[in-house]
């Protein structure tokens, strides 16, 4: 669901009964959209000094997400949008590529942060490949939640690993 210019304010997904953790209220996560690459890459240098790192960088192609666990087992979504506009995201959703792994990319931070500190453009750095393959692996357990748990299912992962509680 939105209500302006931004792809979605709100996502909702109807899903079984699942069980619940004490940290649970039935929200996968919270994201929250940064201005610009240099901006979340910033934030990104900020947390990890202070000696907070993200559990799963991940390029989904509409965004380049570093997503953190909270004090109390939330999951939390720091974004970028990588287009700049809704009807590149739409082209992009229709090339085919996204239909192929509509989970992600994951991405080492540290070399992504480098290469940009080297000079190299925000679309270089989260371009996703022409020649797309099918994503064989969730991401780490220290992550892994209801609403991605589903989609991994739906994209047909043989694996399935556990919620940290």
């Amino acid at each position: 669901m939105t209500y302006d210019d931004e792809h979605h304010r709100l996502g909702i997904l109807n899903m079984p009964v699942i069980p619940q953790t004490r940290a649970m209220a039935g929200v996968d996560h919270i994201a929250f959209s940064y201005g610009s690459l240099s901006d979340l890459l910033a934030t990104y240098e900020r947390l990890k000094e202070a000696g907070i790192e993200p559990v799963w960088p991940v390029n989904h192609g509409t965004t380049f997400s570093f997503y953190y666990r909270d004090p109390d087992s939330n999951a939390i979504e720091l974004q970028v949008d990588v287009f700049s506009s809704l009807e590149a995201t739409h082209e992009f959703l229709r090339d085919g590529r996204f239909a192929i792994n509509p989970i992600g990319i994951d991405f080492d931070p540290e070399d992504i942060l480098a290469r940009h500190k080297a000079g190299a453009s925000d679309e270089e750095l989260m371009r996703w490949p022409e020649k797309v393959t099918a994503r064989t692996e969730p991401p780490a357990a220290a992550y892994l939640g209801h609403f991605h748990t589903a989609l991994f299912k739906a994209a047909g992962l043989a694996k399935s690993r556990s919620r940290r509680s």
